[in-house]
């Protein structure tokens, strides 16, 4: 691994060699009856988008520091990616040492020390936040014209204080250690509110080949039925 790697690409160059145009994440709402699914072709797409953003919008450089304050989403998953393929830190707390947050309009409050903010409305259809406060940068309106291929620059820390390789090597250890294998369709509702949860619940499925089913405000009488729609073999 050559030092200057990122996550994003470790992660998902094997997918992309392999089985681009297949599931990788799908995403349940349980409350409002949603149901988005990206290949991991668009998924990349979306991260490339989301990294020209940082990088040719914001100016961050490898090595800025990202407060991600968002839920467990589709969206917070190319956000995700997009962050370290453009080589910057992810933090999942406010911090006034970040460079930019992406956050959703509930948290703005959490925001104000830090220099940029873009905020998210996790709308699947796009739909920009309405009536952001001066200074704060609509998301969805602003990535959509960026490029959906990216060159990365480099990487260093990727998450809360923790390397690419030491990100990496866990999320490995975790699919393991939870028994995810390439192909596996991994059903999930814990979120991703902590470098712990994140690994173990996005990173580490990915890592292993294999696909998410993410499901928010689960409905339990939906369940045996979604296992069989969706042909989940794991679950967390």
């Amino acid at each position: 691994m050559r030092e200057q790697t990122t996550l994003t690409e470790l992660v998902l160059d094997p997918i992309l060699a392999r089985e681009p145009a297949a599931p990788r994440v799908t995403y349940y709402d349980d409350a409002t009856g949603a149901r988005i699914e990206l290949s991991g072709l668009t998924l990349a797409n979306w991260a490339a988008k989301t990294a020209n953003l940082i990088r040719d919008e914001f100016g961050l450089t490898p090595g800025a520091r990202v407060a991600v304050l968002l839920p467990a989403h589709w969206q917070t998953a190319a956000v995700l990616l997009g962050c370290w393929w453009a080589g910057a830190e992810v933090v999942l707390h406010p911090d006034p040492d970040a460079e930019l947050a992406l956050v959703t309009a509930a948290r703005l409050a959490e925001t104000d020390d830090i220099a940029e903010v873009a905020a998210l409305s996790l709308d699947p259809l796009g739909a920009p936040v309405r009536d952001l406060p001066l200074g704060v940068t609509d998301f969805a309106t602003h990535v959509r014209v960026h490029g959906d291929q990216f060159l990365p620059r480099g990487a260093g820390v990727a998450l809360d204080g923790q390397p690419v390789a030491e990100v990496f090597a866990e999320a490995k250890r975790s699919a393991m250690r939870q028994g995810f294998g390439e192909g596996d369709r991994v059903l999930s509702s814990t979120p991703w509110d902590t470098p712990a949860e994140l690994v173990d619940g996005f990173v580490a499925v990915l890592t292993a080949g294999a696909s998410l089913v993410q499901v928010v405000n689960p409905d339990p009488a939906a369940q045996d039925r979604r296992i069989e729609a969706e042909r989940v073999t794991a679950r967390r």
